[in-house]
């Protein structure tokens, strides 16, 4: 195997970076099933890493794991040079508490499949209830914050709207707006679209490309849109089984895979050979 090949399927080092979430040995198991196999992942300052495998592969357990809405059964994480599910206690890691989780994954930025908007609120109180109660930052702050990601995310006009006015891209883009306003350090996308109808798929990913090109902020995004993985990541980690199979540029995951299992899974959404979806 050459040194290019090697490094599709270990761990990147980007020019001497220290990275700003590092997995070392995770592993997640729900019963028998383990989902996740002694994963060693990094993502880098600034980097943007699209994971892509077939359904149950993990992917998103990698996600809910970094935002501790799941527990690790094994392995540690690390943001920003801080352990999130230990604290170290005379030089030793014992399990944190939740306020330690509550510090450390204040960096840590989420949009899920399904929105969560809070159905009672007005769009602009749904982007400033965690900045006031959170951050604790002054209501008219946390206001001047929400306009402007309304403003960079295209729904401006509607601040004084709830939630079941809007369509489903529309509440996804108010998601997006929200979770941009608490400026994490680290977003992580959930298939942002999986739960869109196909007109309005476009109108998100352009709003997480623009995101992508404007700012240095790390972005994890789980996808099962291979053309919008190829255009906005860095690189590509392909997960199956519970580990990462292969991962490296977009150029080359799509145009040359290295793996059987990646080709075939690759040809169930019709890749070209440029890497775009026909």
């Amino acid at each position: 195997m050459t040194d290019t090949q090697e490094k599709r399927f270990t761990a990147y080092d980007i020019d001497g970076k220290e990275p700003i979430v590092k997995y070392r040995k995770i592993s997640k198991s729900f019963g028998d099933n383990e989902v996740l196999k002694e994963i060693d992942f990094d993502l880098y300052p600034g980097e943007r890493v699209a994971i892509i495998g077939p359904s149950g592969s993990g992917k998103t357990t990698m996600a809910r794991l970094l935002m501790t809405l799941e527990t690790p059964t094994a392995g540690t994480i690390e943001v920003d040079g801080r352990h999130l599910w230990h604290k170290e206690v005379n030089g030793k890691l014992v399990p944190a508490d939740e306020k330690h989780l509550h510090e450390v994954r204040g960096d840590i930025g989420m949009v899920f499949q399904h929105f969560n908007l809070f159905p009672h609120m007005t769009i602009m109180r749904n982007l400033t209830e965690a900045p006031v109660k959170v951050l604790g930052l002054p209501k008219k702050e946390a206001e001047e914050r929400a306009k402007e990601m309304l403003e960079k995310v295209g729904m401006s006009e509607k601040a004084k709207d709830y939630p079941a006015s809007l369509s489903g891209g529309q509440q996804q883009r108010v998601a997006i707006a929200r979770a941009l306003v608490m400026r994490p350090k680290v977003m992580l996308f959930d298939e942002p679209t999986s739960a869109l109808d196909p007109e309005t798929v476009g109108e998100v990913l352009n709003v997480i490309k623009d995101i992508a090109k404007q700012g240095d902020m790390s972005m994890m995004l789980i996808t099962h849109e291979m053309s919008f993985a190829r255009e906005v990541a860095d690189r590509v980690c392909f997960f199956d089984e519970g580990k990462i199979q292969e991962q490296g540029p977009p150029s080359e995951i799509f145009t040359n895979p290295e793996t059987e299992r990646l080709r075939e899974f690759l040809k169930g959404f019709n890749v070209n050979g440029n890497g775009e979806s026909q």
